[in-house]
């Protein structure tokens, strides 16, 4: 028995083991003392767990459907709430505190730019 039962098992083992119960149920004979290894019992778990794969990779597949789905959603809002900014410029203006609102800055509140002194050279590196 392994010691981590909590970790997925590798599909290469798990193809190995497939094989080696197609050749279980090749050997004639075959009766073990303990029934939980008898060939239908192993049977019944294998169909189990090909019913749980089964429904884990339709989750998978649903959740990535869904993913894609809320990703459109956040696109199409964002796309929205820049259309609404834009509206709301053009309405109230570059300089309305309704722009400010939206978290924009107003025309206002940015530097005006400034002159350079006609004598004064740019710092050079000593390099």
């Amino acid at each position: 028995m392994a010691k981590n039962q909590t970790r997925r098992i590798a599909s290469g083992v798990l193809s190995e083991d497939r094989e080696a119960f197609d050749a279980l149920q090749g050997i004639d004979g075959y009766a073990p003392a303990n029934p939980a290894y008898k060939t239908e019992s192993i049977k019944a778990v294998r169909d189990r767990l090909d019913d749980l794969l089964r429904e884990a990779t339709q989750a998978e597949a649903e959740a990535d459907a869904k993913r894609d789905a809320a990703n459109g959603a956040e696109w199409e809002f964002h796309n929205a709430i820049l259309g609404a900014k834009t509206q709301v410029a053009a309405q109230f203006g570059d300089d309305s505190d309704e722009l400010a609102a939206l978290g924009l800055k107003k025309k206002s509140e940015y530097k005006s730019p400034t002159r350079r002194k006609q004598g004064a050279e740019p710092a050079k590196s000593a390099g």
